[in-house]
């Protein structure tokens, strides 16, 4: 299965270390159950735009 993570701010008062909180944690998900990651995507904003992808 393939799949992409999309990480993102849910609160305004978190911090980057939330971000890559949640990637690391999908990546040990993706690993523990054979999911390739194709690539994430970080909303730095409070919004549901997609602004880094990579």
């Amino acid at each position: 299965m393939k799949a992409i993570i999309y990480a993102r701010y849910s609160l305004d008062n978190q911090r980057e270390e939330s971000i890559e909180g949640q990637l690391r944690e999908s990546m040990e998900f993706a690993k523990r159950t054979g999911v390739t990651v194709m690539e994430s995507c970080i909303d730095r904003v409070l919004s549901a735009k997609m602004n880094n992808c990579h």
